[in-house]
C-alpha cells in the first residue's frame, strides 16, 4: 500500500517536466495518491495551449491518478474560485494542498535588489506571496480533517491543517533559469557539506513527505532541501568573482 494511497489534492505550480511541483507530484502519484492540476492559462490567441499541454505531458503516464486539469490565474480571486469549485466537483474534500508558485519580471532579476522598481515588486508579491494566501482562503473549507497543507500554519492549525514549506536549492526549472541558476550551481557545488547539488528527485520525495501523514506533527517549518549549504552562509561577493571566471 502506498504513502498516499485513498489521498486525494490538488497541485498547484506545474510549468512543465523540471518543476519542483512536479517533482513532488509524480512522487505522490506513484505512492497512490490522486491529484488535480491548475495550470497558467494559456492567451486566447494560442491554439496550441502550450502551457496545458505541458501539464498534459507530465501527467500522461498516470492516467489514474490525474483527474483533472483547471487553468487557474493566480492574480485573479474568481478563477481562483472557479479552480476550487472544480476541485470540489471533482474531490469533494481534499487530503493536501500544494502551492508552488513563484514569478518575477526578468529585467528586474537582472538588477541588483536594490534597482528593483516598485511595480516590479508588487507583481512578484502578489504572485509569489500573496497567491499561498488568496489560494489558501478559497481552500479552507474543503480540506478533510487532519489535512496536510503548506498553508498559514497558525490560522488553519485549529482545523488539523498543517502548513510546511520547502527551502530548495538551486535546481534547473523554468524559474530557476529566468534567475540566472548556472553560478549558483557551481557555488553550491562547492560549498555544500555533501559536496554536490541536490536533485528534482529528492526535493519530490522530501515535499511528498511533508504532504504525508508522516509527518503529522510538524507543522509551521520551513525545511532545507540543499546539501546542508544553508549552514554554511552566503559567501557574499564571492558569487561575483566565480559568476566572471
Amino acid at each position: 500500500m502506498g504513502l498516499f494511497e485513498g489521498k486525494k489534492g490538488l497541485i498547484v505550480g506545474v510549468a512543465n517536466d523540471r518543476s519542483i511541483a512536479w517533482a513532488i507530484a509524480r512522487t505522490i502519484m506513484e505512492e497512490g495518491g490522486e491529484c488535480g492540476f491548475t495550470y497558467l492559462p494559456d492567451r486566447e490567441d494560442d491554439e496550441k495551449q502550450k502551457n496545458r499541454r505541458r501539464v498534459e505531458k507530465c501527467t500522461r503516464d498516470y492516467p489514474e491518478q490525474t483527474k483533472f486539469l483547471v487553468p487557474m490565474n493566480v492574480a485573479d480571486d474568481e478563477n481562483i474560485k472557479q479552480a476550487i469549485d472544480k476541485t470540489v466537483e471533482e474531490f469533494g474534500k481534499i487530503d493536501f494542498l500544494l502551492h508552488s508558485v513563484a514569478f518575477a519580471d526578468r529585467d528586474d532579476l537582472s538588477r541588483d535588489t536594490i534597482e528593483t522598481s516598485r511595480e516590479g515588486f508588487k507583481m512578484a508579491m502578489e504572485i509569489s506571496a500573496y497567491s499561498l494566501i488568496a489560494i489558501a482562503n478559497a481552500a479552507k473549507g474543503i480540506f478533510n480533517e487532519n489535512a496536510s497543507v503548506r498553508y498559514l500554519s497558525h490560522d488553519l492549525g485549529p482545523q488539523g491543517i498543517r502548513v510546511n514549506a520547502v527551502s530548495a536549492g538551486p535546481l534547473k526549472t523554468l524559474a530557476g533559469s529566468a534567475a540566472g541558476v548556472g553560478p549558483m550551481l557551481q557555488m553550491y557545488e562547492h560549498m555544500a557539506p555533501l559536496a554536490r547539488n541536490i536533485t528534482h528527485e529528492e526535493v519530490g520525495r522530501t515535499g511528498a513527505f511533508l504532504l504525508s501523514d508522516f509527518s503529522d506533527g510538524i507543522t509551521g517549518e520551513i525545511l532545507h532541501i540543499d546539501g546542508g549549504y544553508n549552514i554554511m552562509g552566503h559567501p557574499g561577493r564571492l558569487l561575483d568573482k566565480l559568476e566572471t571566471e
